[in-house]
């Protein structure tokens, strides 16, 4: 089963973490429906009003994730979180190009609330997720690469039973392996945030994200939950 859990050494340095998990069986992917392709649009026009000419450093929780990144030896500027990522290609860019319908509706959430939103195909991960620090040993291969890499020790990754990193410097970038692709059926959504009032903004994108896959992906199972220090695990 697709389990996820924050390991005590990250609570231990980061305590206000907030992680929002979905997991979800029987689902469908494919090209991006109509009603989503509008909706995706509707929203980058809005977040794009809304920022303005606001330094994306100044959004809360895109400055939380900073530094946060800077907590574990990374520099954010040199590698973004997701959510900056896309919010810098959005602002100057014009746009966030449609991939398909699982990564349209998480981009679509991640930037609504500027938050970092994955989405893994559960039947490519081994076992469980776990979010912890690297050792250096773990197998990592990029996407679009077949070259396999090892993280810095003390990098903050999401490592799978088989000692796999699914995703690199916490919420940077997923590997080629867990990525979503036509066929996939099985998915794991985690939606994270570290700002003062991470937890009600974690709640309120969890909850666009159940209404996105149930109203896109079709899933025949579904089951989402809050996490924080105190309560740490997803079963």
């Amino acid at each position: 089963m697709a389990t996820f859990r924050y390991e005590p050494e990250i609570l231990e340095r980061f305590p206000g973490i907030v992680g929002g998990v979905i997991r979800a069986t029987g689902v469908t992917n494919g090209p991006t429906p109509d009603a989503l392709a509008e909706e995706f649009a509707a929203t980058q026009a809005a977040v794009r009003a809304r920022i303005g000419t606001t330094p994306l450093s100044e959004i809360p929780a895109l400055a939380a994730w900073r530094r946060v990144f800077r907590g574990f030896g990374v520099d954010p500027t040199q590698y973004r979180s997701a959510a900056e990522g896309l919010l810098r290609r959005l602002t100057k860019q014009g746009e966030v190009p449609s991939i398909g319908t699982l990564v349209d509706l998480a981009n679509l959430v991640s930037i609504r609330y500027a938050l970092p939103v994955a989405v893994f195909d559960t039947g490519m991960i081994g076992g469980g997720t776990v979010v912890r620090f690297a050792r250096g040993d773990e197998r990592w291969t990029d996407l679009g690469s077949s070259t396999t890499e090892r993280p810095a020790p003390g990098e903050v990754i999401f490592a799978d039973e088989a000692n796999v990193v699914v995703a690199r410097r916490w919420c940077w970038r997923q590997s080629v392996a867990s990525a979503v692709r036509g066929d996939t059926t099985e998915i794991l959504v985690t939606v994270e945030g570290h700002h003062e009032g991470a937890g009600s903004d974690v709640d309120e994108a969890l909850d666009e994200l159940e209404r996105l896959v149930r109203a896109h992906a079709a899933p025949r199972t579904f089951q989402r939950a809050l996490l924080t220090a105190a309560d740490p695990t997803f079963e």
